[in-house]
């Protein structure tokens, strides 16, 4: 009778852990494009010496990261996946920062509480963008890395449950309208 009752409680353990975790990256689309947003880049003062060294050395972390994640294009998309048989939105990042030693949370909420928020106009390369795709949904629940800002667009590279790894633009309308907030961690 113990035995039956532990089974089924690691049952239920188990169906609503990979329940939470399927809930956490499927991003569904939205044809409704109604929201919009201008991004502008202003270009910043000249730095001390001090501040340059950081901001290569915090530019090549972030290059190498991105040419991680990268790598990944194509790869498939499966709730979490963390390798080349498939991934989801925050395995891609959390296995791109932890190629590079950098210790991360695993689930795109709990990332999404790391590091220094930023607006719009001061996201670069390496910058984290995040989501919530769910319409009822109350949190975070989608993660993409900033590879490429060019005038007043920003690509970045995340898993979509649909498409696999790409890089998207947050010009496009459901992740434009679905975007939370950005955050700096390198």
């Amino acid at each position: 009778m113990v035995k039956k009752i532990i089974k089924s409680a690691l049952l239920k353990i188990v169906c609503f852990t990979s329940l939470f975790l399927f809930v956490n990256c499927v991003a569904k689309k939205k044809t409704s494009y109604t929201k919009k947003r201008t991004v502008t880049i202003e270009a910043s003062e000249e730095k001390s010496n001090s501040e340059a060294t950081e901001n290569e050395y915090r530019s090549r972390k972030a290059e190498k990261v991105i040419g991680t994640a990268l790598g990944f294009s194509g790869v498939r998309y499966k709730y979490g996946g963390t390798t080349r048989k498939g991934m989801d939105c925050s395995g891609l990042i959390y296995t791109s920062l932890l190629e590079h030693d950098i210790d991360f949370p695993r689930v795109s909420y709990q990332m999404a509480d790391e590091g220094k928020r930023i607006s719009l106009k001061e996201v670069k390369s390496g910058d984290l963008l995040f989501f919530r795709t769910s319409k009822n949904g109350k949190r975070i629940n989608h993660v993409g890395l900033v590879v490429e800002v060019t005038g007043d667009e920003i690509r970045f590279i995340h898993s979509t449950s649909s498409r696999g790894v790409i890089v998207s633009s947050l010009r496009e309308g459901f992740w434009n309208s679905t975007f939370i907030k950005a955050t700096r961690i390198l």
